[in-house]
């Protein structure tokens, strides 16, 4: 139970940690509006840092099914909701977590399944 846990909270850190990243090294607002080209940009860079949270979560939770990345994507798209309805301006970011980011953290899980 604490490898999954601890899985998890990996796999969330890096998604999060990811995202402050580039929005500071951009000077972007998450929760403003930017150019298409930027908002292409963050869907492919947080599909990567996704893929790779939900395969750090696998690599740490050594489970033989999925559920444990399906509780990452509700993490990741839990907070984004929250967000959602929480936070003033454009909500393309969220939407980008709920709908993009939180499945590709199981995809993540699947790839290191199917390869072991």
């Amino acid at each position: 139970m604490l490898r999954k846990i601890s899985g998890v909270i990996a796999g969330y850190a890096i998604f999060v940690a990811s995202s402050v990243i580039l929005f500071k090294v951009s000077g972007q607002n998450p929760h403003g509006e930017t150019s298409t080209g930027f908002k292409l940009l963050t869907a492919v860079y947080g599909t990567i840092f996704s893929l790779l949270g939900g395969l750090v979560l696998q690599l740490i939770a050594r489970t033989k099914n999925l559920n444990i990345n399906y509780v990452l994507a509700l993490i990741i798209a839990g907070f984004a909701t929250f967000s959602f309805f929480k936070a003033e301006g454009n909500h393309w970011s969220q939407l980008l977590a709920i709908f993009v980011f939180a499945p590709a953290s199981i995809l993540g899980g699947f790839f290191l399944l199917k390869r072991n």
